[in-house]
């Protein structure tokens, strides 16, 4: 027991330099070369005439948008939501936008049959799948204590989780014969941990965790983008939540006591046509609004600074209030 420990300790003494002294050897080399592939990705973009994409989440916000900005570049689409009537109608916008085939396709992404079936359905009606773009979520503003029914906070995972690992299973076979991509949007919450957003930031990390392990086992086959969005215009930031009794609610004073002060949404087609844009070229990792990944490195630099703001902000005293009830769980 006593050798093991030594053993150990002896690593930690040797690895620690050794890593850093790697570090510093290798990084100047590291930034030159992913300055020069920056540079030329600008200058290439993957060409998405008659592609096809499939996109869930697609009838409001970010996923709607995201659509439109496809439609533009010629790619054939299917549009998975819930409400069929909203997916008619960002359908009927994407056809006009320029989309030569749109199939809209209600689904709920948290039932594992719906999203075989919408995978099916794809590949039935296009005969391939290039692009999967896993969009639908829902977010929850609730301290811990403030829960009423620990069970009842499980459709956070089963949408913004289970919602994105269940499509891309079924997605996998139709995208390694493309050489497709998959596209994930998870969320800054997931990276910097703000209080009262636990089970929101709990199942988007994960959703981190899977899809960069997934990246492992696929590439090159096929690529794995990872989205982490700030605060972007979407039902989300407008106040569509999952409250502590589980419900989905409408709650814009939640969202107003956590936006940032002086500081606007960024507008969901602005960030629709950076994400699009950043896809094509190939990018491994794409934030939105892009200071967000200051914000980010600051966390993990000096992370007691972002904890003692979040204590005098009171970022984590948030209170939920009289809001409006609605029967659904995501896009």
């Amino acid at each position: 027991m006593e050798l093991d420990h030594l053993l150990h300790k002896a690593i930690n003494l040797v690895l620690t330099p050794l890593v850093f002294a790697i570090i510093c050897l290798i990084l100047p080399f590291l930034i030159i070369f992913r300055l020069v592939v920056s540079i030329s990705s600008r200058f290439s973009s993957e060409n998405m005439a008659g592609k096809v994409v499939l996109i869930t989440g697609a009838s409001s916000g970010i996923g709607e948008h995201m659509a439109y900005e496809y439609a533009k570049m010629g790619a054939c689409l299917a549009l998975v939501a819930r409400r069929q009537e909203k997916l008619e109608a960002v359908a009927a916008r994407a056809r006009g936008l320029g989309s030569p085939d749109v199939l809209a396709l209600r689904a709920d992404v948290s039932n594992v049959n719906d999203c075989k079936r919408s995978i099916d359905d794809t590949i039935n009606h296009f005969g391939k799948l290039d692009h999967l773009v896993n969009n639908a979520g829902i977010g929850s503003i609730c301290a811990l204590e403030e829960v009423t029914d620990i069970t009842n906070s499980g459709s956070l995972m089963d949408v913004n989780y289970w919602g994105s690992v269940y499509p891309t299973y079924f997605a996998i076979p139709h995208l390694r014969k493309t050489k497709g991509k998959i596209v994930v949007n998870s969320s800054t919450s997931a990276l910097v941990q703000p209080p009262s957003m636990s089970f929101y930031t709990s199942s988007k990390a994960a959703v981190i965790g899977f899809f960069e392990s997934l990246r492992g086992e696929l590439d090159p086959e096929v690529t794995v983008s990872i989205v982490t969005l700030g605060f972007v215009e979407s039902e989300m930031t407008e106040g569509k939540l999952v409250s502590g009794n589980g419900e989905v609610i409408v709650a814009p004073n939640l969202i107003k006591a956590i936006s940032p002060k002086g500081l606007p949404k960024m507008r969901a087609g602005l960030a629709a046509k950076a994400i699009v844009d950043a896809i094509c070229r190939g990018e491994r990792y794409v934030t939105e609004p892009k200071w967000y990944r200051m914000l980010t490195l600051f966390k993990y630099l000096c992370p007691e600074v972002i904890e003692w703001h979040f204590r005098q902000t009171k970022f984590g005293k948030v209170k939920e209030a009289p809001s409006n009830h609605i029967p659904s769980k995501a896009d």
